[in-house]
């Protein structure tokens, strides 16, 4: 799936801030060299984290207020992640820096932000079908990778004349992995090749030759050999969910996500009130900007405008 969303991982920051409720005075740590109060520790975390923190508990609190993820999804997610892990689960979890209670807050706020840039996208039954039906075939192929367009069609063009396939390719090919044995890939899945790859190899007749097709690897000419399916079992529903979402994924423009949280952000009419964090709600005034940068002349704020002093609850010394 594809998932490139605003990149909040403070979970275990923004915890430990977010802890720091009641008395000011009241003790985190005591010790002989000294004892550390709630609002000693509230004014360290606001030092080194506070902005990021409360962008990312406003992120949360404004998504939540719109959209559902219950604690199921989240444990799935999570349970998924251990399973693939296995040992070195608790090692990933070190070096991220995170506690399982702060990774499974980082995978909510991750679907809430997954239902935010979908929201408004459909995925018809007709894409859904062809998505399943591809889930399930394989297909066998080879290719000629090479680095520029201008090669591309100079080896597409030796094969349109009836040039053997597997010598062009150990001519030209850049693939190590299949170069020498003539650009064969074999038997391959969907979700194992880049998008446009398996794009183009599966509405290719087996046989045929395609065009150039371009993706981050360079350009590549395909031949399909056979097609097969590679399963008929019963697909559940839970996996039809899955394979819809990722549809959804592939539709949304991440570069959207900003705007419509900048949106729910200025509706939730979101207020800080410890002036040392007014500056967090900086991310989230995206829509305000001008579309193109000239000169504007100082005008007075309209009256519609969201105030500067604007008040998620977040009090100095709390």
């Amino acid at each position: 799936m594809k998932k490139k969303m605003l990149a909040f991982t403070l979970a275990a920051s923004v915890a430990a801030l977010s802890a720091c409720s009641g008395g000011g005075d009241e003790k985190v740590m005591t010790s002989k060299a000294g004892d550390v109060t709630k609002d000693e520790f509230y004014q360290e975390m606001k030092t080194s984290v506070g902005e990021q923190a409360l962008q990312m508990i406003i992120l949360e609190k404004v998504l939540d207020d719109k959209y559902d993820v219950d604690d199921k999804q989240v444990d799935e997610e999570f349970d998924k992640n251990k399973e693939q892990l296995g040992e070195n689960f608790e090692a990933f979890l070190a070096q991220q820096g995170q506690t399982p209670e702060s990774f499974k807050k980082m995978i909510r706020l991750n679907k809430l932000q997954e239902a935010a840039l979908t929201d408004g996208i459909e995925v018809s039954d007709e894409e859904l079908d062809k998505r399943l039906e591809e889930s399930q075939s394989e297909i066998n192929a080879r290719h000629i990778l090479v680095e520029d367009e201008k090669t591309a069609t100079e080896v597409k063009e030796k094969l349109d004349k009836g040039e053997d396939f597997a010598k062009v390719a150990k001519e030209y090919s850049t693939d190590p992995g299949s170069k020498d044995e003539g650009g064969d890939l074999d038997w391959f899945a969907y979700g194992v090749m880049v998008p446009e790859f398996w794009n183009a190899a599966y509405d290719l007749e087996p046989g045929k030759i395609s065009e150039p097709v371009q993706s981050d690897n360079g350009f590549h000419i395909i031949e399909v050999k056979e097609k097969r399916k590679a399963d008929d079992k019963k697909i559940s529903d839970e996996k039809k969910a899955e394979i819809r979402q990722e549809l959804l994924m592939e539709k949304a423009d991440e570069n959207e996500l900003l705007a419509k949280v900048s949106k729910l952000v200025k509706a939730a009419d979101v207020k800080i009130k410890d002036e040392d964090l007014k500056a967090s709600l900086d991310l989230f005034k995206m829509e305000e900007q001008p579309a193109e940068e000239a000169p504007v002349e100082e005008k007075a704020p309209a009256e519609d405008a969201p105030a500067d002093d604007a008040e998620v609850e977040v009090e100095e010394g709390k």
